[in-house]
């Protein structure tokens, strides 16, 4: 049988391979995923959408009212002004950068993305035939604008991710400022990734399109209200973008899940106290994590956003660490950028972060 050679030059998900590897009583901090339950009343109003009968197919682009309600949470905490005509609800924020790929990539055209960055935008770039490009950090892990400035010729598109995954890092207003002013000059494309956009901490997330009308905005309900499993995403872009990516949407997806969408209206629509209590614990677990390294004399710049912590653990230790069954994710799952790192994610409970701590703390006295 053949394989399309777009595929067979994609590697799997490092992240994913490590997951999957963990052994019994493995402490798990390789998976970016919240440990806290979806909110109570998002998950009644996914049974009343059962108990009603709403088990059917939807509107490609999203129910109205789920569009509707992005438009409003767009307009309240992100300052943007979006008709629900511009708006495409997708399963998940993955699907969404698919979408924009397929959409805005050309064979061979050069796709600007964090390195290190989220696994997905490199491979989903070279399915589109584009060529992923990595733009480096500098020594604090934020996107160098220079180096990134320096790449930007010649290229389609350019992905922003703030607060990022893997470092953490959130990126100041005069970067995001100058990055997207400065792809509007060379006609690039702004994909700004900003599912992490309620996980900060002492700093402020700022919406890349408030800079400039050349940026889309990729989100989803699934870091902010832990609704990773009910695979609801959006982008926000001018109606001509919607129009081309439901084209690809329909025929791959057709639609996010029904179900999901009646619950996604009410994560935005409703009580908003839960996404704070789940801030102020991934704060207190973030500042015991880093504690822990700094008493192993292990030091790198805290997080300041999301839930990982990007730590300078050379390939030999990270390798010990695994072995001490406490699951970590490589750097260069990440990219060509970040050798001598590897990923920890804190969305998990103290207790865990303490054990692990233990754990590692065995592998670094080694």
């Amino acid at each position: 049988m053949r394989f399309s050679e777009r595929v067979m030059g994609i590697e799997g998900s490092g992240i994913r391979r490590i997951f999957e590897a963990a052994g019994p009583g493995a402490v798990n901090l390789g998976l970016g995923q919240p440990d806290f339950d979806t909110p109570a009343h998002i998950k009644e109003a996914a049974v009343r959408a059962l108990q009603e009968g709403k088990t059917g197919y939807t509107p490609n682009a999203g129910i109205p009212e789920l569009r509707a309600a992005i438009c409003d949470k767009l307009r309240r905490e992100n300052g943007l002004s979006h008709r629900p005509e511009e708006i495409l609800v997708t399963a998940g924020g993955s699907e969404a950068l698919h979408l924009l790929m397929q959409v805005l990539v050309r064979e061979g055209d050069r796709v600007l993305v964090p390195d290190p960055g989220f696994v997905s935008y490199a491979a989903l770039a070279s399915i589109a035939g584009g060529v992923p490009v990595g733009m480096p950090p500098d020594s604090s892990m934020h996107t160098d604008v220079e180096k990134a400035k320096e790449l930007m010729d010649g290229a389609s598109v350019m992905v922003l991710n703030s607060p990022s995954n893997p470092t953490g890092a959130v990126e100041p207003e005069e970067s995001i400022r100058a990055l997207v002013e400065y792809a509007a000059d060379r006609g690039v494309t702004v994909i700004s990734d900003e599912v992490y956009e309620h996980l900060v901490y002492g700093r402020r997330h700022v919406p890349a399109a408030r800079f400039g009308e050349n940026v889309i905005t990729v989100n989803a309900a699934s870091k902010t209200y832990a609704m990773t499993g009910w695979r609801i995403g959006f982008f926000a872009a001018t109606q001509e973008v919607v129009d081309q990516a439901v084209k690809v949407h329909q025929y791959c997806q057709a639609c996010a899940t029904s179900i999901a969408q009646y619950a996604a209206v009410a994560a935005y629509t409703g009580d908003q106290s839960s996404v704070a209590e789940m801030r102020r614990e991934y704060q207190a677990r973030r500042d015991m994590m880093y504690e822990g390294f700094t008493r192993m004399g292990i030091y790198f710049p805290i997080p300041e956003g999301a839930f990982y912590m990007f730590v300078p653990f050379g390939r030999e230790l990270t390798n010990r660490i695994l072995h001490r069954g406490v699951v970590i994710v490589p750097g260069d799952a990440f990219g060509k950028n970040a050798p001598g790192h590897a990923r920890l994610c804190y969305a998990v409970s103290r207790e865990t972060i303490a054990e692990a701590i233990h754990r590692i703390g065995k592998a670094v006295a080694e």
